[in-house]
């Protein structure tokens, strides 16, 4: 490259007298301009990526939680002799951090008569992280006193 008076040897125009701007780097305002672009693209970034975690958590919550409390259920109506084992609890190392409460009740109408003694209403909820989600799930069946 041929260097003449007029020009750098690194610059491939010529400088003109009083002007101070080097040819090889980026302007202020240009790296301003790609920096609040790239905070603003990090930003949404970030802000998508809590949402999924967060979305995760609930999405495993709602599908464990309606199988814990049909195997429950089906535990109570397979073993009607054990159904007084079947409580308020958690389930220990299988399913940390949720929680059970089963209520059972009488459901007493008068068109039934006494057919309906051993018709019950049978509630299980299921929580989980201390009633961050929770799930309730109530059925109703005919189950004689063992």
């Amino acid at each position: 490259m041929k260097t003449t008076s007029n020009l750098k040897p690194e610059c491939a125009f010529p400088r003109r007298a009083g002007c101070f701007r080097s040819c090889r780097g980026f302007t202020l305002l240009e790296i301003m301009v790609a920096v609040a672009i790239m905070a603003i693209v990090l930003v949404s970034v970030y802000k998508m990526h809590a949402q999924t975690i967060s979305m995760s958590g609930s999405v495993r919550f709602f599908t464990t939680a309606p199988l814990l409390a049909q195997r429950l259920v089906a535990e109570i109506l397979s073993f009607p002799d054990r159904r007084r084992m079947v409580d308020d609890g958690d389930f220990g190392d299988e399913f940390p951090g949720y929680s059970r409460r089963v209520l059972i009740e009488d459901v007493g109408t008068e068109v039934f008569g006494s057919a309906a003694r051993d018709f019950k209403k049978i509630e299980v909820t299921i929580s989980f992280n201390r009633n961050e989600f929770v799930y309730t799930l109530k059925t109703y069946s005919i189950l004689p006193e063992p």
